[in-house]
């Protein structure tokens, strides 16, 4: 018996803001001599009826910028960045697929959605195309509906949209392939008309199907027994009156239903639009006249509304940018734009448009659910929205339900479906049938910000104060080890053992030897001098084994500090949330999350709870959208159920998870008091539960891998990176620092030793073995000196430096270093 049942759903709808903006879009055309191509024509008029329908872009309006291109690659890069130094948000490519590759290599850099109509999907781009995969699997059941057990393929390089590996591996029939140009389809049709191939598989450009057409008539192989299956969608826009009287067989698919009342508005609309805006005859506008219009110019139009739809789920929190081609800087709203394009909200969503009404305006997860158990329990029904959009709450003051839940309970409506809970309270005043889905409430957040990279990030393994415990203890340690060297008489010992009239002992253990002796040890160095007294030796071993777990502590660490990005998270968990005021958090009005922190008796959940209530409204969002437009503006955390978080945070790169579920619950489906429909659908879904049907449909609405976000830096964290300049950067600064003072106190050392020798060389004889007597100078008393040695007057410290740099540049082993301003140098000669 069937059963027309009237069903509630409650669709979450977008806000924003009020400020008007124009969000710039750039397409690339190939040049035409004479007018505008019809994918041109209906791009424009795309973007002109996306402007004029303000319940899709209510506050935005789309500015196109279309640049020309040939079969240059070079040229087409050269445009692409044009577009894109002129701040377009979006490129939609054309079909040709080589340029298609280069093009995409651009927007994949840049983050810039690439949206292309051609057959070829490449990565981080969007295409409207049906995909190559399912095309084959269409194309290969018709051929077992015809069964053809022996046919041919006719095949254009570069231009053919069949998998050609793939589609013979797929059939058991005697497949005669043939790669052919527009030079030789005369040839190729005359071999498979010799061979009696009457079946003939055509995957050839569009641009030479005319060609074809009269090669067939030529080889007179338009009779009764041919049977010609096309590729091309466009085939009804080729003249086959002479194919009409000869029973010939001919095949073809098409993407767009011509018979459709609305697609029949649109181009009568476009042709309207185009004599509008260009003031051009009748003539110019043959191919938008006809009865029909070709699969480029209605997937463009399609992915303008596409890329629409996309960028009214994420503005007005997307945040514009000026890129360039030369600096390669992405921009950071893309990927989720991208994301945002290439889905929607799973449970229940609504098709915009005039040709869909009743139930054909929804679907979704629920409504696929809905549908299934439609067929397994017999009933039909009829899909509505709830007035208000909302699931339903009750208000504490008043004790009135509003949303889904009061139309129930006042049986306006015989079912309620969508990611509606199973509470306590709403248990109480209507029924649910069986889960068909577990859940519970999670933390939404925005990705928390990479580290900023600093120079000295080598410093990071050991806390600030680590390194001044350290320094502390090697000077405390480099004094001890001096005063103990001093008291201890091991540590003394005779410079001249031999010499016994003249006794001279000295400590190894200076005060500067004492720190060098330190600082080997903790650099692991070790250094010429080893302690002899059993005191210093103890403190020596001491200060080893602290600096082998210094070093080792310090060297575990820096790899993880270096090679890993470390996010800072503000928040871990929903304790974090509630101990700071910092970072706002809120949850959807009048829903079961709402509910469950307003009841709950969990003291950290209370303190939530009074939080959010005396921040309200602001605290509370009518939409998910809201609550996910709040979040990417940055210092607010969402508080939803963790489906709907797994569904946005898997196509918003921005958005993360934060900690575990706070409860578990299910979704049900919500009928009245005492419906006859509960248990039967409970039943069907237990069973569809037990088949894996539901299961299913969540893998298809959540795991589709062509929707899930694409995370650049999805394993950063787990894998190491190449460290830059900016992460060791002030290793570097330590050592150029070093080299600076060594050179310093070099050249204050030098001064002291030249110094000190001048002043020696000015109270010193010089005696000269080879020569018993030298004329000196008189002396003032003008007697003639034979004692003492004339020392010239000493060079200049400059000069002495340069004498020293000369010699270190210049000796050899063999060469004996000068003395500093000798005099016996002149004896001796």
């Amino acid at each position: 018996m069937t059963h027309v049942t009237r069903i509630l759903f409650s669709l979450n709808l977008i806000g924003y803001v009020t400020s008007n903006s124009i969000i710039k879009v750039g397409a690339l055309f190939p040049k035409v001599s004479k007018h505008r191509s019809d994918p041109e024509v209906a791009f424009q008029y795309a973007v002109y009826r996306v402007n004029h329908d303000k319940s899709l872009l209510p506050d935005t309006n789309l500015q196109h910028h279309i640049q020309y291109i040939g079969h240059d690659s070079f040229q087409a890069v050269q445009k692409v960045c044009n577009l894109i130094e002129g701040g377009v948000q979006a490129v939609f490519t054309p079909t040709d697929s080589l340029l298609a590759t280069h093009i995409n290599s651009i927007c994949d850099d840049l983050d810039i959605p690439d949206i292309g109509i051609g057959r070829s999907a490449q990565e981080f781009s969007v295409n409207v195309h049906p995909s190559q995969q399912y095309i084959n699997q269409a194309f290969l059941d018709v051929i077992r509906y015809l069964n053809w057990t022996r046919f041919g393929i006719l095949y254009e390089k570069d231009h053919g949209i069949l998998i050609l590996n793939q589609f013979s591996r797929s059939t058991e029939a005697e497949v005669h392939i043939r790669q052919v140009s527009s030079g030789s389809y005369l040839s190729v049709l005359n071999e498979f008309k010799n061979n009696e191939i009457h079946n003939i598989l055509i995957d050839t450009n569009s641009a030479g199907i005319s060609i074809l057409l009269k090669n067939i008539l030529q080889q007179q192989m338009n009779e009764y027994k041919f049977h010609y299956f096309f590729t091309s969608f466009d085939l009804e826009n080729f003249d086959l009156e002479d194919f009409k009287y000869n029973f010939v067989n001919i095949t073809s698919f098409r993407l767009v239903d011509m018979g459709d009342v609305a697609v029949k508005e649109i181009l009568k609309d476009i042709e309207s639009y185009d004599r509008r805006i260009l003031n051009e005859n009748v003539s110019t506008y043959k191919s938008l006249k006809t009865v029909s219009i070709e699969t480029e110019a209605a997937l463009m139009f399609d992915s303008v509304y596409v890329f629409a739809i996309g960028l009214q789920s994420i503005y007005p929190l997307l945040q514009l940018s000026n890129l360039t081609c030369d600096e390669e800087m992405p921009w950071n709203g893309g990927l989720s734009l991208i994301n945002y394009i290439n889905a929607e909200t799973p449970y229940v969503m609504m098709r915009y448009g005039k040709n869909y009404t009743g139930n054909e305006r929804f679907y979704g997860f629920c409504v696929d659910i809905l549908e299934t158990i439609s067929h397994e329990v017999g009933f039909d029904y009829i899909l509505d929205l709830v007035p208000d959009r909302k699931y339903g709450a009750k208000d504490p003051e008043t004790g009135q339900w509003n949303g889904m839940v009061a139309q129930l309970m006042k049986y306006k409506a015989d079912l309620a479906v969508g990611s509606m809970t199973i509470t306590y309270a709403r248990e109480s005043v209507i029924d649910f049938t069986k889960p068909f889905m577990n859940l519970g409430i999670s933390i939404l957040f925005k990705v928390p910000m990479t580290e900023p990279t600093r120079l000295f990030s080598f410093m990071n393994p050991l806390a600030i104060e680590i390194w001044i415990y350290v320094l502390a203890a090697y000077l405390f340690v480099s004094l001890t080890i001096y005063l103990l060297a001093k008291l201890s008489p091991m540590e003394w010992r005779s410079i001249h053992p031999c010499d016994v009239d003249h006794l001279t002992i000295s400590n190894q253990f200076t005060i500067s030897d004492s720190f060098w002796f330190t600082i080997g040890t903790l650099m692991q160095q070790g250094s010429d001098i080893y302690p002899r007294a059993t005191s210093t030796r103890i403190i020596s071993s001491i200060w080893g084994f602290f600096s082998l777990i210094i070093v080792a502590s310090y060297t575990a660490n820096l790899a993880a500090f270096l090679t890993v990005e470390r996010m800072i998270n503000p928040i871990e968990n929903a304790e974090d949330l509630a101990s700071q005021t910092e970072i706002s958090y809120g949850t959807l009005d009048s829903g079961s999350t709402m509910t469950f922190f307003r009841d709950s008796m969990i003291e950290t959940y209370k303190k939530m709870w009074r939080i959010m209530d005396n921040k309200k409204p602001m605290a509370f969002t009518s939409t998910y959208e809201d609550g996910i437009r709040r979040v990417n503006q940055g210092n607010y955390a969402f508080l939803m159920e963790s489906t709907m978080l797994d569904y946005i945070v898997q196509r918003d790169c921005n958005l993360t998870q934060i900690g575990g579920l706070l409860d578990t619950k299910g979704y049900g489906i919500a009928t009245p008091k005492g419906s006859p429909w509960r248990d039967k659908i409970s039943l069907a879904i237990l069973e569809l539960q037990e088949k894996g049907d539901i299961q299913m449909l969540y893998d298809k609405w959540w795991k589709n891998t062509d929707e899930t976000c694409k995370r650049i830096s999805s394993n950063k964290q787990s894998k190491a990176n190449a460290l830059g300049l900016d992460s060791i950067g002030g290793v570097f600064v330590v050592l150029i620092t070093g080299i600076l003072v060594a050179f310093i106190v070099s050249f204050f050392e030098f001064m002291i030793n030249f110094r000190r020798q001048a002043k020696l060389m000015r109270i010193t004889h010089c005696n000269c073995k080879n020569h018993n007597q030298i004329s000196y100078p008189p002396a003032k008393d003008s007697q003639t000196r034979t004692d003492l040695a004339y020392l010239p007057p000493p060079r200049s410290l400059w000069v002495e430096m340069l004498e020293e740099l000369r010699f270190a540049f210049w000796c050899t082993n063999k060469r004996q270093r000068p003395e500093l301003n000798s005099c016996c140098t002149q004896c001796q000669n």
